[in-house]
């Protein structure tokens, strides 16, 4: 886990690599699949959720569409404070984790598939075409008895 300090002057210093750091840092280190923390440097106090919506917000600014459409943002909205606040919590985040899980095995078979020799694709597929054909018509000429 990565942890940053912030500063009053708005600065971010990285305490692993001992140097200041921008958002643009941060967000490149997220990427990367590297957890972080954020504190404030004089009450020690959690900022790592308010860095994790800037750098949402600037990419945004930057054009990209956004994620939390201004729709679900107000349904947010709403649900914080609500009974029901917990359980939307933990919905949308094991939802985020199940499509993440499904892209990283998409990604993997489509890297299964281009990795293959396309010969060897090509013949695997009518291998598995033959074998079909030959079923049905093994089938048809000799029906299962009674």
């Amino acid at each position: 886990m990565r942890e940053f300090k912030k500063y009053p002057n708005r600065r971010l210093y990285d305490i692993q690599e001992s140097c200041y750091v921008t958002v643009e840092d941060i967000r490149k280190i997220v990427l990367r699949g590297e957890t972080i923390t954020v504190h404030d440097s004089k009450t020690d106090k959690d900022l790592t959720r308010i860095v994790l919506l800037q750098i949402i917000s600037e990419q945004e600014g930057e054009g990209h569409e956004p994620i939390l459409t201004n729709r679900v943002l107000e349904q947010l909205v709403r649900f914080y404070g609500a009974p029901m606040q917990n359980v939307v919590s933990r919905y949308i985040e094991q939802s985020i984790t199940t499509f993440i899980d499904h892209e990283q095995r998409y990604r993997s078979r489509i890297q299964d598939l281009a990795g293959t020799e396309p010969m060897a694709m090509m013949r695997k597929a009518l291998d598995q075409n033959m074998e079909f054909w030959n079923r049905l018509a093994n089938s048809t000429i000799n029906p299962p008895k009674k």
